[in-house]
């Protein structure tokens, strides 16, 4: 059973509903039991976020924390995904439990493997694949 959390404090209207959240975010899990926390915020929370987990400045589009049960306690909790409401759409959610996951794109071929997943994550939902290149007749 996978358990999904949303909290949105952004207090933007254009926010998908929890309901899409938790939609892509099962789409994305790969495993048959999982808990995580989606957390929507605006700008300020997302460069506070930033600067105290990453120490960098400004806002990030997401920010994944893996969860890490102590030593002998079995727990299916995957972790915590920020989204910062005004630099994202659908598509950072994917990549946000792709990397509480194991996934990342700091070199090329991580990227490709990354990339590939999203794709595939976003082609069952019905999107289309955001790294095909669009060629005009």
């Amino acid at each position: 059973m996978i358990h999904i959390e949303v909290q949105n404090v952004s207090e933007r209207a254009e926010v998908p509903t929890p309901a899409d959240f938790r939609c892509w975010a099962a789409g994305a899990v790969k495993r048959a039991s999982a808990g995580l926390v989606i957390r929507v915020v605006d700008r300020q929370e997302g460069a506070e976020l930033n600067e105290r987990y990453r120490g960098k400045p400004g806002p990030t589009n997401v920010l994944s924390f893996p969860f890490q049960a102590p030593p002998g306690v079995a727990c299916d909790e995957l972790g915590d995904v920020v989204i910062c409401a005004p630099l994202v759409q659908h598509e950072a959610l994917a990549q946000g439990v792709l990397h509480l996951q194991g996934f990342d794109h700091l070199n090329p071929s991580e990227a490709e493997i990354m990339e590939a997943e999203e794709a595939a994550i976003l082609a069952r939902l019905g999107f289309p694949n955001p790294y095909e290149e669009v060629t005009s007749r």
